[in-house]
């Protein structure tokens, strides 16, 4: 049986359960790939292309760790003089009285305690620090930030550093339909949206990207910035993005953060990654369904990508989250060992 059949087979059967018309799984190991899989189509719709190798899914949520990795710049060049400084001291467009002791660190880590009424006004849930909450508004303001510090948006910043060395030609923020680009499927009795945005400037959930180019972010990643023996990324900006920076909870079920991707530490209950995955791992996922796992133990990148909105599982969807990654480092210490 081949080694990652198992995961390939789980890959197809969240694909037909969620209701996705598409899905790809990609591998890096050892700075090779040793998987490949595209099934399913591009939309909902009849007559709608295959998924290829060529298709760009829109990854959702799992643009953070672009954004992350800017803002992992902005602290080495001390744009940012450090994670724990004050909030109020970049934000001053935000009440002083609002924002208290939080800091740059708060924002990246998901303890911020801060989040938006219907009406778009933010207010305050809970102490800076002390507890963990998924919210939208830490992502705009770092957004905000990066653009401010460097007089352009993080897109373009990424852009000239990053994509334009890797030559990537399958990862940008979209506003006009391509025939590579898969749509999202919200309801799956209605026809799947375009899911592209006004704006490319990193403000919209518009990122798309490729299987293989998803995954080639992720390597540059694992090997800390060096591709073909070339630094692109200093090291110092990679180790900051992806080690633990957040603060000391008292609840040791919640996550661990480094610059917005979820860190293995001591395995969390409230953590989308599962007790199997090693220590020092790091992931980020979308709520169209993409998942992106690094586990340096391995030397592996494995991602997954679906064009279905909401995770499958309803409530339950960290035991699916969990069971993705458990079953990933599953495959991969096999291999290991084999």
């Amino acid at each position: 049986m081949h080694m990652y059949e198992r995961l390939v087979s789980w890959v197809e059967e969240i694909k037909d359960r969620n209701q996705s018309p598409g899905t790809a799984l990609f591998i890096i190991k050892d700075n090779r790939t040793v998987l490949e899989h595209y099934s399913g189509r591009l939309s909902n719709s009849s007559g709608a292309s295959s998924v290829t190798g060529r298709t760009r899914f829109n990854i959702a949520s799992a643009r953070k760790s672009y954004l992350g990795l800017a803002a992992a710049y902005a602290v080495f060049e001390r744009k940012i003089g450090s994670l724990d400084d004050a909030a109020a001291e970049y934000f001053p467009e935000y009440s002083r009285d609002l924002l208290g002791s939080t800091t740059i660190r708060h924002l990246i880590t998901h303890s911020h305690g801060l989040h938006l009424d219907e009406a778009g006004r933010p207010f305050r849930e809970f102490p800076p620090g002390e507890n963990w909450a998924y919210r939208g508004i830490n992502v705009l303001m770092m957004t905000d930030l990066i653009q401010r510090l460097y007089g352009k948006s993080f897109p373009q910043l990424l852009k000239e550093r990053v994509f334009d060395p890797l030559g990537f030609q399958e990862t940008g923020w979209e506003t006009t339909p391509s025939e590579h680009l898969a749509k999202v499927v919200v309801d799956p009795g209605e026809k799947a949206i375009s899911s592209l945005g006004a704006t490319t400037d990193g403000m919209e959930s518009n990122l798309f990207v490729s299987a293989r180019e998803l995954a080639l972010w992720g390597n540059l990643h694992l090997q800390m910035g060096k591709v073909d023996g070339k630094q692109i990324v200093p090291r110092e900006v990679i180790e900051l993005a992806t080690s633990n920076q957040s603060p000391s909870y008292k609840k040791r079920e919640l996550p661990q953060n480094g610059f917005f991707w979820y860190v293995q530490g001591d395995p969390a209950a409230q953590s989308e990654l599962g007790e199997l995955v090693p220590k020092g791992s790091y992931q980020i996922l979308g709520v169209t369904g993409p998942a992106i796992l690094m586990i340096p133990e391995y030397q592996a990148v494995v991602v997954k990508m679906y064009n279905k909105r909401y995770n499958y599982g309803g409530e339950n969807y960290l035991h699916y989250l969990r069971e993705f990654s458990n079953l990933a480092a599953d495959c991969l210490r096999k291999e290991e060992v084999r």
